[in-house]
């Protein structure tokens, strides 16, 4: 396999390989990258000079510019179209679901966390209003769970060992499969 940051370093072109992880941490770099080059740009595309004063502005290549980061644009382009297409054809072994499948199931599972998170840790009695103070003339409310709590820490537990379960599944196939790019 030949790892994005060698292959950087021999210069752009040809058949890469990567692993999703690995192809991620290249796109985060590329993104770096790009940023470092506009930030450049922002500072050398413009100079003041005072009136008299000789002309000496940094140097700056608008055109070379350009084509760098058209260059950067069209490798994540192209390696961010592989990464989704390799997250649609990749299955899961244990699971037997894609890449793909298994981010929205992600998504979806986190989700049910939160509401469960939410309904566990309600007490199955709340007492309500601030009658603490002698303020409240009236009968003391309670709020009552109209659910079984420990049902809810149960099923928030086994939802929480679902997602481990599924990003140590994703994180395996992530740091392991290979698919190829051209560029």
């Amino acid at each position: 396999m030949v790892v994005a940051i060698e292959w950087s370093a021999r210069g752009r072109g040809g058949r890469v390989e990567f692993t999703s992880a690995s192809a991620n941490k290249y796109l985060r770099r590329l993104q770096d990258e790009k940023d470092r080059l506009l930030r450049s740009e922002q500072e050398v595309s413009t100079y003041v000079l005072a009136e008299g004063e000789a002309a000496e502005p940094p140097a700056y290549d608008y055109g070379a510019v350009r084509e760098k980061v058209a260059q950067i644009d069209a490798e994540a382009r192209a390696i961010r179209h592989a990464l989704h297409r390799f997250n649609m054809q990749t299955v899961l072994p244990e699971r037997g679901i894609s890449i793909d499948e298994a981010l929205i199931l992600l998504a979806q599972l986190s989700g049910r966390k939160d509401r469960l998170n939410s309904l566990a840790s309600r007490q199955p009695r709340e007492r309500l209003g601030d009658r603490y103070f002698g303020s409240g003339n009236g009968p003391i409310e309670y709020r009552y769970a109209n659910y079984d709590v420990s049902q809810a820490e149960a099923d928030y537990r086994a939802v929480a060992d679902e997602i481990a379960a599924l990003q140590l599944e994703l994180d395996l196939v992530n740091q392991t499969e290979v698919f190829s790019v051209e560029l």
